[in-house]
């Protein structure tokens, strides 16, 4: 083969078929047998927030714009944070210890499915995570009496959507560890600061508007938030296509880049 031939399959999208869906289903039948752990969690956790923070702290915070009270706004943040928390570490711990401790990404790479398969039956499965956590989450918060707009019926489809890109950018982030310890890093410093600052808990737009820039910039969690929140209210602005062209655009990079980089990694 020579150089240029390289390149080019060097820089080739990945070469994806239906086995992808084998790494999904297998990743599914595990998350089946223990499902009273994986469920039980995201039906309790967002009844704390909702006791603690709206119930809480909501009865001495006014003044969320659109008249709103505290505890209908953060409702939609909880849905998106759990969007966020299930698919990234999903990606980051669960991929890792599948990969390193437990030997499960050589085991299937011995059959016919690829690595560039695995890795993106990983991200599925991250993302299909994200749609479980999201829904129980949502039914919650219905059951809270927390939804204005039938519209929302359609945030698992959001969160199957950005639950990918957290996917993603967890794998990249899976693509860089050497060991588990590693995955402190892009705990503490990207998933704690969007978990504070991507509107969740407060509006915005209340901050300099500097940092409003990398919220929408270079924060993911920001356009979940915006998302769920735009179709549990059914409030709808330009901030909207916004937030689903940002989606649309850096998922496929991310998509892409976490495969190769994954790819790089395991041939090591």
């Amino acid at each position: 083969m020579n150089t240029t031939q390289q390149d080019d399959r060097h820089s080739a999208l990945p070469e994806l078929t239906y086995r992808v869906w084998r790494v999904w289903r297998r990743d599914f039948d595990v998350f089946m047998k223990t499902y009273q752990v994986n469920f039980f969690p995201p039906l309790l956790e967002p009844i704390f927030y909702l006791a603690a923070f709206g119930l809480g702290l909501g009865q001495f915070v006014t003044g969320i714009p659109g008249t709103v009270s505290f505890i209908k706004f953060i409702a939609p943040a909880l849905v998106s944070i759990t969007i966020m928390y299930s698919s990234f570490f999903e990606c980051t711990y669960g991929s890792f210890v599948r990969m390193y401790y437990q030997k499960t990404f050589d085991a299937i790479i011995s059959t016919p499915i690829s690595i560039e398969e695995v890795i993106a039956g990983e991200m599925l499965w991250g993302a299909t995570r994200s749609l479980i956590g999201g829904s129980i989450v949502l039914a919650v918060v219905a059951a809270f009496g927390l939804i204005s707009s039938p519209l929302a019926i359609l945030i698992p489809l959001i969160a199957f959507a950005t639950g990918l890109t957290f996917s993603a950018m967890g794998m990249c982030f899976t693509s860089l560890a050497h060991n588990i310890d590693f995955f402190n890093y892009p705990q503490f410093l990207f998933i704690t600061p969007m978990f504070l600052l991507s509107g969740t808990f407060f509006p915005i737009t209340i901050l300099p508007n500097f940092m409003q820039v990398i919220a929408y910039a270079a924060l993911p969690l920001t356009h979940t938030v915006n998302l769920s929140r735009t179709l549990m209210f059914g409030s709808f602005d330009m901030t909207l296509i916004l937030s689903l062209i940002w989606i649309a655009v850096v998922t496929p990079v991310f998509f892409v880049l976490a495969v190769k980089l994954m790819k790089r990694k395991l041939i090591k």
